[in-house]
């Protein structure tokens, strides 16, 4: 099926979903939409794998026909994913064929896109190892930047970013180790974001520094990228480094917003004169918006990025390839070869001295950010054509990470958001970064800044629609009891997260109740109340919606489940998941784990 769609047809996510829900638009459509753009984009170095277009129309098809498809917050979005993230009916091959394996399961955050409605459509390509920030260190070809053809593309997320500014898909997954989700977003004119490490679930993501790698988001537009990344935030047993950080809603433009901005002298442009004066432009643009600009010393960063290539974090690259160094050097791009063997050399000595080093350097940000909300910056230097970095290739890759390679060794969270288009028709994009746990407040701010320069989004010349206005709070919030797949972490989590829910606490029921695992998809279990005494006391937690928000909410609740009201273990009774018995029958008794989470970790290690 072939759709009949132009230019005015959605391209955002929120257009695209609304259209879904609207009937004007199907999922069907859509994909079919999709599949026709990448073949008249005809770039075969976009993606490593392409999933067949019968099987994702498919998907659609079975995704259109759920009652409950309109509530899902990416009803029908199409999804490119970064191929060194886990996509089952993908092999996972990190731009190195020799490396390649086909994955068991779903990495945690695609498979929170998906139970969100999202459809998988192929695995981008990237610089091998994600290891780059020009895109062009591949062996599956150099995907073409989507503004300008001589440009490279950026990376390491190259296929993810332009594949998003060429309009093949409205969001797709990068990663971030130094910059890869934001340099690349700049060039084709798109928002990156990073978010704070340990938000999204690195569970099936191939580490290049596995303490400082983050799944980023490329979207649009930044309130798609905050949607995409409400769906997939929140902790994950699978994941050592998962951090429960709660992810604040978008908030009105602050009254009193206090910008950093480096002192007089301390930005380096490498005598690119045009980023510079777009970047005076944007501080310029912060100013009409009513911001505060105030002067930071960012020394202390750029020594923090020296850290990240010539300290003790390449080892982390080596660990990683060591066994392919070993076996099969060729099969390794050789400036990716050149990069990585030197982490072998690094004694431990010098990894706890560059830990004492960047602990020092930590607290010199900290106190940066004591009267700063966020930082402005550059999102990078400058740009290079494809032709410069080949011959150039580690000094001109090293020149972009100028402001990205010290913001993951500091903790911090990013935005990369466009600012302007230069006359030599280069785009150039500012990144916002602040302390760990305040994307929600980076978004806030930088979905207005945005909308402000009037840029198209993209590559294809389309309008940005006006910002949508943020839900009223009403003040008044209902509580509801969770006790399975919407538990922080969990495959639903992200539809509590997409209505604003916030976690009150974890806590749990009376000892009156039954805990079933029920044969559904994803997987879900059945509470059941039983005799006073009779049962055991499972564990829960109590989220808090607007009145508005859970009225949808409960409205999308599939049978067997039902709200009904629960006792918990300190008298109190509130509304929460109960399960119809009749829907018992072949459903196993899992009481004794004492909740769902206890279960499910189990079931994954069995």
């Amino acid at each position: 099926m072939k759709a009949e769609l132009g230019a005015e047809q959605p391209e955002t996510i929120a257009a695209i979903v609304a259209a879904h829900r609207a009937g004007t638009l199907t999922p069907v459509q859509t994909i079919a939409r999709t599949y026709q753009r990448i073949r008249d984009h005809n770039d075969p170095a976009v993606f490593i794998s392409l999933r067949d277009e019968k099987d994702a129309i498919a998907e659609a098809e079975k995704l259109a026909a759920r009652q409950d498809a309109a509530d899902l917050p990416l009803y029908g979005v199409p999804v490119a994913v970064k191929d060194n993230i886990d996509a089952l009916g993908f092999p996972t091959t990190a731009a190195c064929p020799a490396f390649s394996y086909t994955p068991a399961h779903d990495s945690t955050a695609v498979e929170r896109l998906r139970a969100a409605g999202a459809i998988i459509i192929g695995k981008s390509n990237l610089d091998q190892f994600a290891t780059g920030l020009v895109g062009v260190r591949s062996p599956y070809g150099i995907p073409r930047n989507s503004i300008r053809d001589d440009l490279i593309p950026g990376g390491s997320s190259s296929g993810s970013a332009t594949a998003v500014g060429a309009g093949l898909v409205p969001l797709s997954l990068g990663t971030d180790t130094a910059g890869s989700g934001r340099v690349p977003a700049m060039l084709n004119n798109i928002v990156g974001l990073k978010p704070s490490l340990g938000m999204i679930s690195t569970a099936g993501l191939v580490p290049a520094c596995r303490t400082l790698d983050c799944i980023s988001v490329f979207a649009l537009t930044v309130d798609d990228a905050a949607l995409a990344l409400s769906v997939m935030a929140g902790p994950d047993q699978a994941d050592p480094f998962s951090r429960d950080r709660p992810l604040q809603p978008l908030a009105p433009f602050p009254a009193s917003l206090r910008l950093g901005v480096p002192r007089n002298g301390q930005l380096i442009f490498f005598g690119d004169k045009k980023a510079e004066t777009a970047y005076a432009d944007a501080l310029k643009r912060w100013t009409a918006l009513g911001a505060t600009l105030v002067e930071f010393d960012l020394e202390p960063f750029y020594e923090t990025a020296r850290l990240l290539y010539e300290g003790p974090w390449v080892a982390e690259r080596y660990l990683v390839i060591k066994n392919l160094l070993a076996s099969a050097p060729d099969s390794i791009h050789p400036v990716t070869r050149e990069i990585t063997a030197a982490g072998a050399r690094l004694s431990a000595a010098e990894t706890f001295s560059a830990l004492y080093r960047l602990q020092g350097l930590r607290k010199i940000a900290e106190r940066t950010f004591a009267n700063i909300d966020a930082l402005v910056l550059p999102t990078a230097p400058t740009a290079y054509t494809t032709a410069q970095v080949l011959a150039n290739p580690i000094e001109l890759n090293s020149r972009l990470g100028t402001y990205t390679n010290f913001v993951n060794l500091l903790d911090l969270c990013g935005l990369a958001v466009p600012a302007s288009m230069r006359a030599d028709g280069i785009p150039f994009g500012i990144t916002l970064l602040a302390p760990a746990g305040r994307d929600g407040m980076l978004a806030s701010i930088g979905r207005v800044f945005h909308a402000d320069t009037k840029l198209t989004v993209g590559a294809k010349g389309v309008a940005q629609a006006l910002l949508a206005p943020l839900p009223a709070d009403s003040g008044e919030e209902i509580p509801i009891a969770v006790v399975g797949a919407h538990l922080s972490g969990m495959a639903l989590n992200g539809e509590l997260k997409a209505l604003n829910a916030k976690l009150i606490e974890a806590t749990k029921t009376a000892p009156d109740y039954k805990l079933y695992a029920l044969s559904t998809t994803p997987p879900k279990p059945g509470l059941l109340r039983v005799e006073a005494g009779k049962g055991a006391s499972i564990e829960l937690e109590v989220w808090a919606l607007s009145s508005s928000a859970f009225g949808k909410f409960v409205n999308a609740i599939p049978a067997p489940m039902a709200i009904g009201t629960i006792r918990l273990a300190d008298g109190r009774s509130l509304k929460g998941f109960l399960v119809e018995p009749e829907a018992l029958g072949e459903a196993r008794d899992i009481t004794g784990y004492g909740g769902w989470r206890k279960f499910m970790a189990d079931a994954a290690t069995a």
